[in-house]
């Protein structure tokens, strides 16, 4: 049984940009611009409080299902402002990794993310990962089927965690949502195992420090006890 008052790694399922945009009679791009300030404000709340490992849910592998228009404007918004945000991250110490399929990206977007990935790679703060054409079943899938090409006729869970896209990131402590919603929606499928679960109403792009600081006191009530029971 374990209680501590901060998560080792807290993931993020965004989620309301759309219906903050639709409440001020915006586009949903304008959300989408909005959700982005919000990641910079969370990314540094999450820093400050301890957190060492942050993962936010940018693009599922479902989110292709969007409009044309919707989803070239993300692409173009992750080609441009993952790079264009460097020197934010530099200053700030934070190392950037992405999780997901990038072999189905636009070359811009895989550009970038190389890019950004090469220049943080040094960053002793906060590691953020950013969840991009991903999905929790297919990261599954893509460590089996490495384990296939290997050669292994049976598999443990041990290889499998070990082939995932980030075995270098410990499982997740607590995952999040925004916007009311009360789904896991593919996100961190294998990690999630153990992991605390919380909802908040708060649309993503109005989150700041506060929402951190509420994230870490509600997982500080929680008591972990990994398929265990109270003494």
């Amino acid at each position: 049984m374990e209680r501590t008052s901060v998560p080792t790694h807290l993931g993020i399922i965004m989620d309301g940009n759309g219906r903050w945009a639709k409440a001020r009679n915006l586009p949903r791009t304008a959300g989408h611009i909005e959700g982005l300030k919000a990641v910079k404000r969370v990314i540094a709340a999450c820093r400050d409080e301890g957190i060492r490992y942050l993962t936010m849910y940018v693009f599922s592998t479902e989110n292709w299902k969007r409009s044309g228009e919707e989803v070239g404007f993300l692409m173009n918004l992750l080609a441009s402002k993952l790079h264009g945000e460097l020197l934010y991250f530099m200053d700030e110490h934070i190392r950037i990794l992405v999780r997901g399929d990038v072999t189905g990206l636009p070359d811009p977007v895989r550009n970038s993310i190389r890019e950004t990935e090469e220049a943080t790679k040094d960053n002793d703060g906060i590691v953020c990962s950013l969840a991009i054409n991903y999905g929790g079943q297919d990261e599954i899938v893509r460590a089996v089927n490495k384990l296939i090409a290997s050669g292994v006729t049976s598999v443990t869970a041990e290889q499998i965690a070990g082939n995932l896209d980030l075995p270098s990131v410990p499982p997740v402590d607590m995952i999040v949502r925004s916007a009311g919603e009360r789904r896991i929606s593919n996100f961190l499928l294998w990690d999630s195992a153990y992991a605390e679960l919380a909802s908040y109403d708060k649309l993503w792009p109005d989150w700041d420090k506060d929402d951190v600081q509420r994230i870490c006191e509600e997982y500080a009530h929680r008591v972990r006890k990994f398929g265990g029971v109270l003494a």
